[in-house]
């Protein structure tokens, strides 16, 4: 849910966002794009006053220094699969799939380029899967703000991950492997019977039995069944030189929904009740913090001025005074919404896929996690003698990825991002009381994205009782269309499923 939605995910370099970028302290950050503000211009004061929109990041772009093997078009060879995108996600699906003898190429314009994203996962998640190593920093604690006088904390260690260590270490499991690479943008794929072909815009056209898409939610090679209608969380985040922050070096602040900051902006306080934003904060130690000013989800997307505006009326009243603007940030990241037609003949990986957690935000570890899963219907088709190719290889690979109780755990988290949509700030406030509340079982498993339908179900009365009696009213009131809706998608999640 919230602030958890925010280190996330974000998918790989291709996406639709935009994101500013700067030095590389021992870590780094990302996140949000908007439409304009109707308002008038929110003039940028004095950054002596705490107003950072005068300062300009410092980032500049990074690469890896090591030479990867390029994939020799002059052959005119095909792979067994191609990966398009080298962020988290394909990369760790190259790697993984790569390990059985698959031949797999990449394909991005600038894969050797660090990624712009900030990653942020639960500890354990990343001990699970033997990649703690890329852990730059961590948190023993979370903290919580619901109001002024109410504050929650988690005794969950929460890490940020180095961009560089992570890259670097599945570039090097890949080369391990003999992954092939080609430094191009895809423009166009096309589909025979057991081979398909990809047009770069080299002018290259490379061929391979199955065709993945890891390239970010802005692509264009997915087909949908339904309407996108996806939830956006909006955020502008800086990595700041400061003289002062109020903040505990040993917690992160994963939401902070006080508003006092706005007293004094009666416009400004009546939007943020109706469509409330939030801070989250990691202290790196006491002169440098990031911080991230956030709309939990909302549709349509909560102007990228509008949030700016309120991150530096926050500041202000806490008393933070920029000093220098190391990395800046800005993204939009869709929640929720349809996942992508199955059996379609492009296989999708990562934030292409639909793997963020509609409700939680959280991307980075499940895919890590996945891609063993997918990689072993890939290699079960492809390693085969004789192949499974063709059409009942698309089926294979999208059931393999998303089999039916995955299907519906995700229509759980979508009714949860359905029915976060429709609470202003004070019900968002009840709402996180009595989540954060939660036996830690069910809680770390919901934000984990691990709970069994069943499980959900306990979850969901577990959190109705813990909520007082005006949180049950809003809930029972708020999540009465949404719950119809997500039961009409279960049973057609599951006659197609089974068709």
């Amino acid at each position: 849910m919230g602030t958890l939605m925010r280190l996330f995910s974000p998918p790989p370099a291709t996406q639709s966002c935009q994101f500013f970028h700067s030095f590389n302290p021992p870590f780094s950050f990302p996140r949000t794009c908007g439409t304009s503000s109707r308002n008038t211009p929110f003039k940028a004061q004095s950054s002596e006053r705490g107003n950072f929109l005068d300062l300009k990041p410092e980032a500049k772009p990074e690469f890896l220094d090591f030479d990867i093997p390029q994939f020799d078009t002059s052959t005119r060879s095909s792979s067994d699969v191609i990966i398009i995108g080298t962020g988290p996600a394909g990369l760790r699906l190259a790697e993984q799939v790569s390990q059985h003898g698959i031949k797999v190429c990449c394909v991005d314009p600038s894969p050797q380029s660090l990624w712009p994203n900030t990653y942020g996962v639960w500890v354990d998640e990343f001990e699970s899967l033997q990649l703690e190593s890329c852990l730059e920093k961590t948190w023993p604690r979370s903290c919580f703000y619901i109001d002024e006088d109410n504050v929650k904390y988690i005794d969950r260690p929460f890490g940020r991950i180095s961009r560089k260590k992570f890259k670097t270490l599945l570039m090097e499991r890949c080369l391990s492997n003999d992954v092939k690479f080609h430094k191009a943008k895809v423009l166009k794929i096309e589909h025979q019977e057991f081979e398909s072909s990809i047009f770069c815009d080299d002018g290259n056209e490379l061929k391979a039995s199955l065709i993945v898409d890891a390239s970010g939610f802005a692509s264009t090679f997915m087909e949908y069944d339904k309407p996108r209608n996806h939830g956006y969380q909006t955020g502008h985040g800086i990595l700041a030189e400061v003289d002062f922050h109020p903040f505990d070096l040993d917690k992160v602040v994963q939401l902070d929904w006080r508003d006092s900051h706005l007293r004094n902006e009666p416009s400004m306080l009546t939007r943020n009740s109706r469509f409330p934003t939030f801070l989250f904060a990691m202290p790196f130690d006491s002169s440098l913090i990031y911080l991230m000013e956030t709309s939990l989800v909302g549709r349509p997307v909560l102007s990228y001025e509008e949030v700016k505006k309120r991150m530096v009326a926050r500041l202000r009243h806490l008393g933070i005074r920029v000093k220098r603007v190391l990395e800046a940030e800005k993204c939009l990241i869709p929640m929720g919404g349809p996942l992508p037609r199955m059996s379609q003949e492009v296989m999708a990986m990562g934030g292409t896929s639909g793997l963020v957690n509609p409700s939680a935000g959280y991307m980075v570890a499940s895919a890590m996690a996945l891609a063993p899963v997918l990689a072993e219907a890939i290699v079960q088709c492809l390693g085969s003698t004789p192949m499974i190719r063709g059409q009942p290889l698309y089926d294979r690979v999208w059931k393999g990825l998303w089999p039916i109780e995955r299907r519906c755990v995700r229509e759980f988290y979508s009714f949860g991002m359905e029915t976060l949509l429709k609470l202003d700030l004070n019900e968002t406030r009840r709402f996180f009381d009595a989540f954060f509340d939660l036996d830690p079982y069910y809680l770390n498993g919901y934000l984990s994205s691990r709970l069994s339908p069943t499980e959900l179900a306990f979850f969901s009365l577990s959190l109705f009782g813990n909520a007082s009696v005006s949180s049950r009213v809003e809930l029972l009131t708020k999540s009465a269309v949404p719950f119809v809706k997500m039961i009409g998608n279960l049973a057609l999640e599951a006659k197609q499923y089974y068709i």
